[in-house]
């Protein structure tokens, strides 16, 4: 009879497929009755006219608050990339001494050596090698391991989540391998490299891409990637991928026109480094995709209905050639009260600099390896000087061709007054190479070695007697430098593999 009662209170006037709010006795109206017999309690209000939670929201804001906040955003990333102008500079001179392509110079005379020193490109490719094998091993990076109690269950979903997690970096995600051992290479010269996961809608998987030093820009004041307030990723595309995301609607379907994008140092000295040149007809598109907190108009955090004035966490691109708005979208989940931005970077260091970017060989390094160049030019030039002298002759002495230099076993004939060609001709004494610097060359060289750790251990050249624990411990002596800077790395990994998993549970 209960049940009766009740069935004659509601109103069941309900028209197929649609959905009606129903008042139910004894409750206010915040109940929403399906058409299958279930009710929604407390419905959300209708945010269709702001657009969805995961809608791109460049859709609705409208054109002159979006030119304000490029102009804002833009200017605060003029503003960062000033900031770090000297780190910038410092970095892409430093990129030369890697002497990837052979210099021509005249001074001190035409033809004089233009070789670098190897120094820097030694202790590169040495760390590159071992890092590479070591964040990267035939079975697998990804380890799993169970914090408290330890069940039969729990050790098999432990051991699932590994093999699906190496399957999907090693088969699925084709890029991981590449991207890593390019970002090896980077790291040791800039000291900070970056790594973004992110779930890429174009291919429909997660991604892992490797992002230079240069191309992330943050705050002078910033010192971590969790508490940084701004962050702004420099990204590079061509004109037909940017297509593919305005169609997908990730973008907003405007028109960009193709502008020359502002010079960047690094960039230039890759390009040198490679023997690359850039054409008039290079399709380059460069975004600023801005992880940032913002204020906005008609979005703002609410309470008791007033507007809080806190900044929530969003996810701007914008055009950098014509300032326009791409994309707004939330960086924060829809369920969490809190808005914690959603992380996207990962900072991987070389070793901790003074402030937020480490630092690398380049600074390091720089100056010895400007010294050996230096030294071994030296060195070079005062062997062409002494194997092929200058000096004055006498006007009177003629002799034929004497424009074209003497080659080896070649006789030529000469006219000298009185007879005397000795008398006629006086030689510079140039000196030959020197011992003391070929000596300071091998000592800088050394010093620079010894830094970084390369230094082979020549175990064969002890004697045999020696006991396992001592050969061990040289051996672990001559990796302490190097072993620090791997468990930097794995931290750096350990975070973007929680990255990696949150976004293959989605």
């Amino acid at each position: 009879m209960a049940i009766e009662k009740a069935n004659e209170d509601i109103n069941l006037d309900i028209e197929p497929n649609s959905e009606q709010q129903i008042e139910l006795p004894g409750m206010e109206d915040n109940a929403m009755m399906l058409e299958d017999g279930s009710a929604i309690v407390n419905p959300l209000p209708d945010t269709s006219g702001k657009g969805a939670f995961n809608a791109n929201l460049a859709e609705v804001i409208p054109d002159d608050e979006l030119q304000s906040l490029s102009k804002g955003l833009v200017g605060d990333y003029e503003a960062d990339k000033d900031a770090r102008s000297s780190w910038l500079k410092t970095y892409s001179e430093g990129l030369d001494l890697l002497g990837f392509k052979y210099e021509d110079r005249s001074k001190p005379f035409a033809g004089a050596t233009g070789v670098t020193h190897p120094l820097l490109a030694e202790t590169v490719t040495q760390f590159q090698a071992q890092a590479y094998k070591e964040l990267l091993p035939p079975e697998g990076p990804v380890r799993t391991q169970i914090v408290g109690e330890i069940t039969p269950e729990i050790e098999e979903q432990s051991q699932r989540v590994k093999e699906f997690m190496n399957y999907q970096i090693s088969y699925v995600m084709e890029e991981y391998d590449q991207e890593l051992d390019q970002m090896l290479f980077h790291l040791p010269l800039a000291g900070s490299a970056f790594r973004k996961v992110y779930y890429d809608e174009v291919k429909g998987r997660a991604v892992s891409k490797f992002v230079p030093a240069e191309d992330v820009v943050i705050p002078y004041v910033s010192t971590d990637m969790e508490s940084c307030e701004r962050i702004t990723h420099v990204v590079k595309m061509m004109g037909n991928e940017l297509r593919k995301k305005q169609v997908s609607g990730m973008y907003k379907d405007i028109d960009i026109s193709m502008q020359p994008p502002d010079p960047n140092k690094a960039k230039e000295t890759y390009d040198k480094l490679e023997g690359a040149e850039k054409t008039i007809n290079a399709e380059e598109i460069v975004l600023l995709e801005f992880h940032c907190d913002l204020d906005i108009v008609g979005f703002e955090d609410m309470a008791n209905d007033q507007p809080t004035g806190i900044k929530l966490p969003y996810v701007v691109t914008i055009d950098e050639g014509s300032g326009k708005v791409l994309s707004v979208y939330r960086n924060y989940e829809e369920q969490d009260p809190l808005r914690k931005k959603i992380s996207y970077f990962v900072h991987y260091k070389f070793l901790p600099g003074l402030g937020f970017y480490g630092f690398g060989l380049i600074h390091m390094l720089g100056g010895l390896s400007r010294t050996a160049t230096s030294a071994l030019r030296q060195l070079i030039d005062a062997g062409t000087l002494s194997n092929l002298p200058a000096g004055f002759k006498a006007r009177g002495l003629r002799v034929r061709d004497d424009d074209q230099p003497l080659q080896p076993g070649e006789f030529r004939d000469v006219d000298a007054p009185g007879g005397a060609i000795r008398e006629s001709l006086m030689l510079i004494p140039y000196k030959e190479p020197s011992q003391t610097l070929f000596a300071l060359l091998g000592f800088v060289v050394e010093a620079g070695r010894r830094f970084a750790s390369i230094a082979d251990n020549k175990m064969g050249e002890g004697s045999q007697a020696n006991p396992v624990g001592t050969t061990m411990a040289i051996m672990e002596r001559g990796t302490k430098v190097m072993n620090a800077i791997h468990k930097r790395l794995h931290y750096g990994q350990k975070v973007e593999f929680k990255l990696l998993a949150k976004v293959l549970a989605q």
